[in-house]
């Protein structure tokens, strides 16, 4: 399964949820017209029955208004995306700049396997209160993620460990997982609301008078209908859940090349004490989004796979007699993660060579599209090699929320000349004159900066620039737009650069509504996809004629029966401002069908350079597509 069929997969599962939701809201509401029912001493006697019916009509209203808008308070609640939930379950931001050991090798990790992925760097948190080893992602799509990990699995987990669980979170990331589990969360709100209802009804009536009896029955029926609804939210939360957790692990072992990491992050949680449980009161919304069961349900209940099996899936020959001895083990000498680092000399690898400014790829479609969103051990692996080739200063820079604008505008501007004098006087127009020098300097520090580490080094500042006021981040990109449009023309490079920073601040700006659901059919939306196949059969050939064979090329696999000649846009970038956004809307599948042009596409003549695979992956990016920082050959 692809990344493509995971996400149709999950676009599936979404509709079967709505569909589930409804069922159990019936139920609610059809048990809640039996307490009435009950409460008014059953048919009436005499008379008709059409008041009773009015009285169950009108209470199966408010029953689902109740419902309706209990769910939309908890999802709006959650309009800030990942940020958002953390922060509810007491999560800690982990400093960009942090100097705390346990922090840094987290933060090193997530960065690694970001950039290893093709995906925005999340915000990170620490659950400081939780001794148990656990984790999660959340959030409504890659741009506004937050990772999350407890105390007990920084302290715990050797960076092999603690890699395999990342993974594991960011495989919920690439597999359209998140937005199911943010919506899942809302909805099952509003099915426990009624319980919530009942029991503070109680807690205020108890200790009245006996006029207040009824009350306190109707009440105490609530909540037991409250409570019910509960059971239909837990199993649905099992159904949704379950099978995704198995599929996460496998993806992480896809990525990693090594089961040892995360089936050692089992062991520990089925060999200590805490485990993975969580103490928080509030691991019944996020139990489903968890890397361990938090909770401890029943088998009926449970969101994960048991413990064992999942050991067993990464670990055939592992036996449960052994986990007992080390538990044992354990009971004596508690693990440490980085005394662990220490003696087994991880952290430390041999980093692949990078490609030069000039390197030309040879690339197939199918090859391509097998990497988005399917990142392998060598993405990682490249990822680190290029986190490693920068300097320490661009490192550190990037990490210091008061240096990243500069770092970031002194990627886009020009070397010294009239053009750098242009984007000088209208950065001075715009903002603080220290930012400005600040600017320039970075500009001269990365005048000889290869140009595949600027697009990791800007991804590496963005938990930094995200965490800026709305005001600020709206003058930041202001601020790029002048720099990008000094000259009067607009590179591969400016253009890819600015785009993905462009997305990256939609997200923080509007989480749920940078993210909606893609159902449009790619026929729908043909005239978009042709000029983007024209823009990038134009970038990748140096001659007319070869350009229009590329984009023939492209045609021919997306729209095979459609006859439409090659007419590339006189302003090529303005076609692909205008046309992504309605081909971000196009459903997975036809997604998959579309990429497979658009690489035919570029790389006609055989080759891609780094320029064009740079424009390929802000294009990808733009679609929520996301590729890894080096194209296959």
């Amino acid at each position: 399964m692809n990344f493509f069929e995971r996400q149709e997969q999950a676009r599936r599962q979404s509709g079967r949820l709505v569909i589930l939701f409804g069922l159990a809201v019936l139920a609610i509401v059809a048990a809640v017209n039996l307490v009435f029912f009950i409460a008014v001493g059953g048919l009436p006697e005499e008379g008709s029955p059409g008041n009773l019916l009015g009285g169950m009509l009108v209470v199966s209203v408010v029953t689902v208004a109740i419902i309706g808008l209990a769910s939309m308070h908890r999802i709006s609640s959650l309009a800030g995306g990942g940020a958002a939930v953390a922060l509810q379950m007491g999560g800690t931001p982990v400093p960009e700049d942090t100097t705390d050991l346990h922090y840094r090798r987290l933060r090193n990790v997530v960065e690694e396997i970001a950039i290893a992925s093709g995906v925005p760097v999340p915000q990170l948190y620490v659950l400081e209160q939780e001794a148990g080893i656990n984790a999660f992602a959340a959030g409504y799509a890659p741009g506004d993620a937050a990772v999350a990990v407890t105390r007990g699995a920084l302290d715990k987990l050797n960076r092999d460990e603690l890699q395999g669980v990342i993974a594991h979170e960011f495989s919920h990331v690439l597999n359209g997982d998140m937005r199911l589990n943010i919506r899942l969360m809302g909805l099952l709100f509003g099915i426990l609301v009624l319980a919530v209802i009942g029991r503070k009804v109680l807690l205020h009536a108890r200790g009245g008078s006996r006029d207040g009896v009824p009350i306190i029955l109707l009440a105490l029926a609530v909540m037991l209908v409250g409570y019910a609804g509960l059971f239909f939210g837990r199993l649905i939360k099992a159904g949704v859940s379950r099978q995704r957790e198995f599929l996460a692990d496998a993806s992480a072992v896809q990525f990693t090349r090594q089961t040892k990491g995360l089936a050692g992050a089992l062991k520990k949680i089925g060999g200590l004490h805490e485990g993975s449980r969580l103490a928080s009161g509030d691991t019944e919304e996020v139990a489903h989004m968890l890397f361990g069961d938090g909770i401890g349900y029943s088998s009926l209940f449970a969101t994960h796979p048991p413990l064992m099996e999942r050991i067993q899936a990464l670990e055939p020959s592992f036996r449960p007699e052994a986990l007992v001895e080390q538990s044992a083990r354990w009971q004596m000498h508690p693990p440490s993660g980085l005394d662990e680092d220490a003696a087994l000399g991880l952290g430390a690898r041999t980093p692949p060579p990078l490609p030069g400014d000039r390197a030309e790829l040879q690339v197939t479609p199918p090859a391509v599209v097998a990497q988005v969103g399917a990142p392998k051990a060598n993405d990682y692996e490249r990822a680190g090699a290029l986190v490693n080739a920068l300097p320490e200063t661009l490192r550190r820079a990037a990490h210091e929320r008061d240096e990243v604008p500069a770092l970031l505008f002194g990627l886009l501007m020009a070397p010294a000349g009239k053009v750098r004098e242009r984007q000088q006087f209208e950065l001075s127009s715009r903002l603080d004159e220290r930012v400005v020098r600040q600017a320039l300097d970075y500009a001269d520090r990365l005048a000889d900066l290869p140009r595949i580490l600027c697009l990791p080094l800007a991804a590496m500042a963005m938990p930094s620039l995200r965490r800026r006021p709305r005001a600020e981040l709206e003058q930041f990109m202001d601020a790029c737009y002048v720099l990008t449009h000094a000259d009067g023309q607009v590179s591969l490079f400016e253009y890819s650069l600015g785009r993905l920073m462009h997305g990256h601040v939609k997200h923080v700006l509007d989480p749920a509504g940078t993210s909606r659901p893609s159902t449009h059919r790619l026929a729908d939306n043909s005239a978009a996809a042709i000029e983007v196949m024209a823009v990038l059969a134009q970038a990748g050939h140096d001659d007319t004629a070869a350009a229009m064979r590329a984009y023939l090329a492209g045609l021919a696999r997306v729209f095979p029966r459609l006859n439409a000649p090659y007419r590339p846009p006189a302003d090529p970038l303005r076609a692909l401002d205008d046309a992504l956004p309605k081909l971000d809307a196009v459903e997975p599948m036809g997604k998959e069908l579309l990429l497979e042009g658009l690489v035919a596409a570029v790389s006609h003549d055989g080759r891609i350079c780094v320029a064009e695979a740079e424009l390929l992956r802000a294009i990808c990016a733009t679609l929520r597509c996301p590729l890894p920082p080096m194209l296959e050959v």
